[in-house]
């Protein structure tokens, strides 16, 4: 067994950085560094295979090829010239380079792109005689670029698919949060399979889906291919020892644990078909009701959401009134609970005239949002006007 040990970088949603760096240190990675946006670490490939099965929170695992320094496009090409592309992969394989920078000089990325792929192009027409096509669409491998002000470093794409892509999602719902993003706004709430999780709100269910998956233990990955299957140097002997021993790591789970409600019945439907997907379904509770009235499952507990907001609600008038409402709501009646909000509604706390004990940034996607935390005791401090902040 090759016990190489490679460097890898994880990208994941912006926010996550810290509890992806403690995840991927449970699997067991080396020389960890958290930076603006993923977490560099190192390890052997076999590392790689069960970070791409196991990871709740990254987005992809992308293997570190070379790097270099740079000065213009021809510095870029020459670096990438020099790479045995030959001992990753095949030229029958289809390629497809993404290129992605910061402070870069450099005028145009598109022209870096070609430039990158007539590189690895012109290297296989002078090792192998062939040169690779390339598919923007469905590459066998994606070669990620990455530059600096000074630096260009070269990536191979170990996942093919995005990580959060699990595969039990048969219908979106509005607005879907990712996979990834949700698992790690668990994760950040400190949640554990142990504990009653409740999501008032939970449009197609991913917290509880993510939750679920959790608390049976089962990999996020065990139920599809991975792009690291296509590499040379792929060994599938510990691959397919790992999913086994995942597979046989799985437990049912306890029921009544997780509950999710939604004021549609489409939305149900949808968290239903997603469960029965993800080989859930037993440990979900669901309700149909509105979340300003149904009462909490149980006397304590953690309820997390990702509420409506914008078109997905309907006018500012209904938001202007549902907010206050819910805030009252929880006053009421979730007493000893932990309440955990995403949003990208920054006034959300001054609305529901509640005062949150704990504000994480996070970002779904390009949008900037936070987890605000709210410790439902008696005699909850209550906030008289939104500060925005």
């Amino acid at each position: 067994m090759d016990n190489t040990l490679h460097v890898f970088f994880t990208p994941c949603p912006r926010g996550l950085e810290p509890v992806l760096a403690q995840e991927l240190a449970d699997l067991g990675a080396a020389d960890i560094k958290p930076t603006a946006g993923g977490v560099a670490f190192a390890g052997p490939l076999t590392l790689c295979y069960r970070v791409n099965l196991e990871s709740r929170i990254a987005s992809r695992v992308l293997l570190r090829i070379a790097e270099g320094s740079y000065r213009d496009e021809q510095d870029v090409y020459d670096a990438a010239h020099a790479i045995r592309w030959q001992d990753w992969f095949t030229p029958q394989q289809r390629i497809k380079v993404k290129v992605s920078a910061h402070h870069c000089p450099l005028k145009s990325l598109d022209f870096v792109t070609l430039r990158v792929k007539d590189a690895v192009c012109d290297r296989f027409q002078y090792a192998r005689g062939r040169r690779p096509s390339v598919d923007t669409h469905a590459p066998d491998m994606l070669i990620a670029v990455y530059l600096d002000s000074t630096q260009c470093t070269f990536y191979l794409d170990t996942s093919g698919e995005p990580l959060f892509k699990r595969g039990w999602r048969k219908s979106a719902g509005e607005a879907p949060i990712r996979e990834n993003l949700a698992a790690g706004i668990l994760r950040l709430a400190n949640w554990t399979p142990d504990t009653l999780l409740y999501d008032p709100m939970c449009g197609s269910g991913t917290f509880v889906v993510e939750a679920a998956l959790m608390a049976r233990r089962v990999a996020p990955g065990i139920g599809r291919r991975f792009a690291f299957e296509k590499l040379l140097s792929y060994d599938p002997r510990p691959a397919e020892a790992l999913r086994v021993e995942l597979k046989e790591r799985e437990i049912d789970g306890t029921p009544g644990l997780i509950h999710a409600a939604d004021h549609s019945a489409t939305a149900l439907t949808s968290i239903g078909a997603n469960l029965t997907i993800a080989g859930c379904s037993e440990l979900v509770t669901l309700r149909q009701g509105d979340a300003r009235q149904l009462l909490a499952p149980a006397e304590t507990g953690l309820l997390v959401t990702n509420p409506p907001y914008g078109q997905r609600m309907g006018d500012s008038e209904s938001l202007k009134a549902f907010y206050p409402q819910f805030g009252d709501h929880l006053k009421k009646h979730f007493c000893n609970w932990t309440v955990q909000i995403f949003t990208a509604d920054m006034k959300l706390p001054g609305q529901l005239r509640l005062a949150p004990s704990r504000r994480v940034p996070l970002f779904n996607g390009a949008i900037e949002c936070r987890l605000f935390e709210f410790r439902m005791v008696t005699g909850s401090p209550r906030k008289k006007r939104a500060d925005g902040r």
